[in-house]
């Protein structure tokens, strides 16, 4: 059986989307990259990510702040999740002749989902929850650091598009920095409106 990993990143922001990814590991991958992304420095993060891109298959997804304020942000990371598996399912075939592989082999029902958490994400396969399944398994480290290393990138992004909130450095987390910017300056264009302040 072959796993995937699904995981997410910005469940708590009062801005930005919230972002997700996953995941499925080659035999010969260097798990001793790997960790939680919460655990590990942004140097080895994005040494992390380097190696995922490269050797993993691997989808990643983004849902906005207005979808999370219309469907909640649980739901919106779900649906960040399915994204996500869709956006690797169609990169699977030409992963697999890439790295010599028979794509057949990879077929949905030879693929399990584990998620990090207490949900699962709609797909096609057998999927379950495991809470901290980010510090458990590596498929679900490696989903985790692609969807943190992606959301902070964007964020960084975000800080010049509305310089004054301080995205580069808190990310849109309720920090009190970022919540005296929003009092000060009002909501910026990606704050979600549905969070409490």
């Amino acid at each position: 059986m072959i796993l995937v990993g699904f995981d997410e990143a910005g469940r708590g922001p009062l801005a930005g989307p919230v972002a997700a990814a996953a995941v499925i590991l080659p035999k010969d991958f260097p798990f001793e990259l790997l960790n939680d992304s919460k655990k590990l420095s942004e140097k080895k993060r994005l040494a992390a990510e380097e190696a995922i891109k490269e050797k993993a298959l691997w989808g990643i997804s983004f849902v906005d702040h207005k979808t999370i304020d219309k469907m909640n942000i649980l739901r919106a990371s779900l649906y960040a999740m399915k994204l996500a598996f869709d956006d690797l399912l169609s990169k699977k075939d030409e992963w697999a002749r890439k790295n010599g592989l028979n794509a057949a082999d990879y077929s949905l029902e030879k693929i399990e989902g584990i998620s990090d958490g207490t949900f699962v994400p709609e797909v096609e396969i057998k999927c379950q929850a495991v809470v901290k399944a980010d510090a458990k398994y590596h498929e679900v480290m490696a989903a985790s650091i692609l969807a943190k290393t992606a959301r902070d990138r964007f964020m960084v992004q975000m800080d010049q598009k509305y310089p004054g909130y301080g995205y580069a450095k808190h990310k849109g987390y309720p920090t009190a920095a970022h919540k005296a910017a929003c009092r000060e300056l009002g909501p910026s264009p990606i704050q979600r409106l549905s969070f409490s302040y």
